[in-house]
């Protein structure tokens, strides 16, 4: 995505932008834009569902242990597509290694990692309307850059950045935050840095092949931990409440959702699937409803009218 329209997204959705699909031929601008933005909601649906998975595992499975399986999925599902690709350009990975290893550490191993220990102690709710203030800290690395923000976004961050402080004192003005709450601010942070590390991306490294790199050197980062875990906590039960949703966000919010977004991008452009992605606290909170029987609040209603609302304004 470009610098602006970055910031609607999410580590999912920036792998997939760095990809796309042409929007193949025979199909006109009405359906083009229809199907289009069908695939951009599902992709923002299913990642959506990625929060409510790690919540209802979070007295089941360790968080290491949560994200160490996602990924091997993930692995399992993309290789098929993408393994070639890479070995074909094994020669190019290699010299851009270091690259690779921090998109791996901040995007793979930390991101996932922080998001399911935050999940231990806070709402699939919370965490999604956390996660959707991401552009603010977005905002923050391009001003330390040199990029000037100027007034508008500037004062969108800053109500960006009150519902997110509201919503992390409980509805009310207090610095008396949850380590669940402060978990996931931490998972935000890993995502805006893997962010703004995508766009410095070697042009020379192909989609797909930088893709399935990242996937296997977080999932080898994730290796000493995860031994870690087993030793402490043991492994977790593989019954099918544990291992289903694994598979979910394994093949579903890691390998199918990644080309629904590239699609979406072919057929109606980064900003339009970008702002999509607006949807997505709104659909955690629905999804967390349903299937885990989270109650939203009104006050979490008006942090969530605060995020959004600042972030829409920051990105105008």
């Amino acid at each position: 995505m470009d610098p602006t329209t970055r910031t609607h997204s999410s580590p999912d959705a920036d792998r997939a932008e760095r990809k796309g699909v042409g929007p193949g031929p025979g199909l006109g601008p009405g359906p083009r834009l229809g199907l289009g933005i069908a695939l951009a909601a599902v992709a923002t649906v299913v990642w959506s569902g990625s929060f409510v998975t790690s919540r209802a595992l979070h007295d089941s499975v360790p968080p290491v242990q949560q994200a160490f399986w996602r990924w091997i999925v993930a692995l399992a599902a993309l290789a098929p597509f993408a393994a070639r690709a890479a070995w074909r350009q094994r020669h190019v990975l290699r010299r851009h290694l270091g690259f690779l290893l921090l998109a791996s550490l901040l995007g793979i191993a930390a991101y996932n990692t922080l998001v399911n220990q935050a999940a231990l102690s806070t709402s699939a709710g919370t965490m999604g309307m956390i996660m959707a203030a991401s552009p603010v800290l977005m905002a923050v690395y391009e001003r330390v850059g040199g990029v000037r923000l100027g007034v508008r976004r500037g004062v969108g961050m800053l109500i960006a950045c009150a519902g997110v402080l509201l919503l992390m004192g409980g509805g009310r003005p207090s610095l008396d935050f949850g380590a669940g709450d402060l978990w996931m601010v931490g998972a935000a942070a890993c995502f805006a840095s893997y962010s703004a590390l995508l766009r410095h991306r070697p042009r020379e490294i192909d989609g797909l092949a930088f893709l399935f790199s990242a996937f296997v050197l977080g999932t080898a980062m994730l290796l000493p931990a995860y031994a870690v875990s087993l030793a402490v906590q043991g492994p977790f039960d593989p019954t099918p409440s544990t291992v289903g949703p694994i598979l979910y966000i394994g093949v579903f919010s890691s390998a199918l959702a990644f080309f629904a977004w590239s699609r979406a991008i072919a057929l109606i452009g980064a900003a339009r699937a970008g702002a999509v992605y607006y949807l997505q606290p709104v659909c955690v909170a629905a999804l967390s409803y349903v299937v885990l029987g989270e109650e939203t609040s009104p006050a979490q209603l008006l942090c969530m009218a605060l995020i959004l609302g600042g972030v829409v304004l920051s990105a105008g």
